[in-house]
């Protein structure tokens, strides 16, 4: 079975910076290191920022999990194609397949995690899962309709994320008043205390449901183009 890569649209800040630490890092892994093992330490990763997260009920000082699960599983992550690439050993097919696959289910973990967790309550967080759910659908269609598979948006890709997660995760740690503020609000008659957390979490969703909206009518309009109505 052949299969054409589709384009890494790639231009986040960091870009240039990681593209070079990855090639790195890449080129002196052991040989017995594989992709698949760097896809499983990814894994490992996002169980550690889950098991962090949810520990936060006995103490803020877990947060320290979640953010080194954030680093291990960006070097697993982001390292796994690299890795192949480097080596001359990419498999297309299964690659792809993997590697979305797993991405869904880190993601799944980590926003769990954090709805177990005292920080921020679950609904909001299953409401962020569920944009990034719609945006790795529509980054796959068009992968498979247009050949370019986006990673980034505004700048921002993975990477960011996952700094921008581990700057929360040290102020909320450092920072008993930061992590006790609760702002009441209703919500369709329902009274719900909001943490910091839960603010920034709703900000998020929003952020990333614009983009997936977005991208939805620029990409419906430019497929009507292509695929004309028939007369």
């Amino acid at each position: 079975m052949e299969i054409k890569q589709a384009e890494r649209i790639q231009t986040s800040i960091l870009n240039g910076l990681e593209k070079k630490a990855l090639v790195w890092l890449a080129e002196r892994q052991p040989k017995w290191v594989t992709s698949d093992f760097l896809s499983f330490i990814g894994f490992c990763g996002s169980v550690m920022i889950a098991v962090g997260y949810a520990l936060t009920r006995i103490s803020p000082d877990y947060l320290w999990l979640a953010t080194a699960g954030l680093l291990v599983n960006w070097y697993g992550d982001s390292l796994d194609g690299t890795l192949a690439r480097v080596r001359k050993t990419q498999r297309p097919v299964y690659g792809y397949y993997l590697d979305h696959s797993l991405d869904c289910i880190n993601e799944m973990l980590m926003f769990i995690g954090l709805g177990l967790s005292p920080l921020m309550d679950m609904r909001i967080a299953m409401l962020i899962l569920i944009a990034y759910l719609l945006m790795t659908v529509n980054v796959s269609i068009n992968a498979h309709l247009k050949g370019q598979f986006r990673l980034t948006y505004a700048k921002i890709g993975p990477t960011e994320f996952r700094i921008i997660a581990a700057i929360i995760n040290t102020v909320l740690v450092c920072s008993a008043s930061i992590r006790s503020v609760r702002v009441p609000v209703s919500i369709f008659g329902t009274g719900i205390n909001l943490s910091v957390l839960d603010i920034c979490g709703i900000a998020i969703f929003f952020i990333i449901f614009l983009m997936y909206v977005v991208s939805f009518l620029m990409d419906a309009k430019g497929y009507a183009g292509i695929d004309p109505p028939k007369k």
